[in-house]
């Protein structure tokens, strides 16, 4: 008698558990099909963008509008129609819309990495960014890039308003050029193996070979460039020539860019002086092929 009480406790407990971890925006499992006809009824609008949609094209293969309608994706909708409406009976998360929108696009190439993806194992799923009834914005995205990435990535914003920056904001470049919001094996998610191989892409004249190379360079760009934005020309994390002397002390030459040989004392002042950057002498600083290109200097 004993043992029958705490099994019949222990099946209340689970019950209850289940019940509290049911999750919200789920199909109830009785409901039924009535219909895209009794969607429309009450959802007009979202009807028009639908059937206006590849999802709503009955001759796209596989797509929802040759099979359910709008319960392929939404499930089965007579509990939803019992009760009147609301979010009750009917897939209404991003969550567990994702599960059938993968149960079409699978196998498509560009979720081969969606598992490992920082979207996924950060709770992003397919309908926080994709809208099935969206006409107009390619790829079904609810905003076009970069308001929609901005969305979350506030941080990015923030940096792509100063004064150098990726031209992002203008039109010119989408932050889907070089990161794949599906997933990838590079960090960031990024469309290449490594940060340089990325960066290359654009900007095949950084790359080499060169006979003489500086090695952060090779590194690594972020070695010395901001990748979103910054506040010093070019990208650089740092002004020159503090930036160089973050590596270069003064064992070559002095590195001080204020002392007193540099001032515009004399009837010829030092043409060192002038702007007090590296860079006007050391002007191949990726990589130089020159007969003095162990300095990293072009000589003409």
């Amino acid at each position: 008698m004993k043992k029958i009480t705490v099994f019949c406790s222990s099946l209340v407990l689970l019950v209850l558990l289940f019940l509290l971890l049911w999750p919200a925006g789920a199909a109830d499992q009785n409901a039924k099909f009535v219909g895209s006809d009794a969607c429309k009824n009450c959802h007009e609008d979202a009807f028009k963008s639908y059937v206006s949609s590849i999802h709503g094209k009955a001759y796209v293969p596989g797509s929802p509008g040759k099979r359910e309608g709008c319960e392929a994706c939404h499930g089965p909708g007579s509990v939803h129609v019992e009760k009147g409406g609301g979010k009750e009976g009917i897939i209404s998360s991003a969550k567990h819309m994702a599960a059938n929108c993968q149960a079409c696009h699978q196998d498509s190439k560009a979720l081969a990495f969606w598992n490992m993806g920082k979207h996924k194992t950060n709770g992003i799923y397919c309908a926080d960014c994709h809208s099935s009834h969206a006409v107009g914005i390619k790829k079904n995205l609810k905003a076009p890039e970069p308001v929609l990435c901005y969305g979350c990535h506030k941080d990015i914003r923030s940096q792509t308003g100063r004064q150098s920056h990726h031209p992002v904001n203008e039109g010119k470049m989408k932050c889907s050029d070089c990161h794949s919001s599906h997933g990838s094996f590079g960090k960031a998610m990024i469309r290449a193996d490594s940060t340089n191989e990325l960066c290359y892409k654009c900007h095949a004249e950084k790359r080499g070979p060169y006979m003489f190379e500086h090695p952060p360079v090779s590194e690594n760009c972020l070695n010395c460039h901001q990748v979103h934005g910054s506040s010093h020309n070019q990208l650089l994390i740092k002004k020159p020539p503090q930036l160089c002397q973050a590596c270069h002390d003064w064992s070559r030459h002095p590195g001080t860019p204020y002392t007193k040989f540099e001032t515009f004392k004399g009837p010829s002042p030092s043409n060192r002086m002038y702007a007090r950057n590296c860079s006007l002498c050391h002007t191949t600083v990726h990589g130089s092929n020159g007969p003095a290109g162990s300095g990293l200097r072009f000589v003409r």
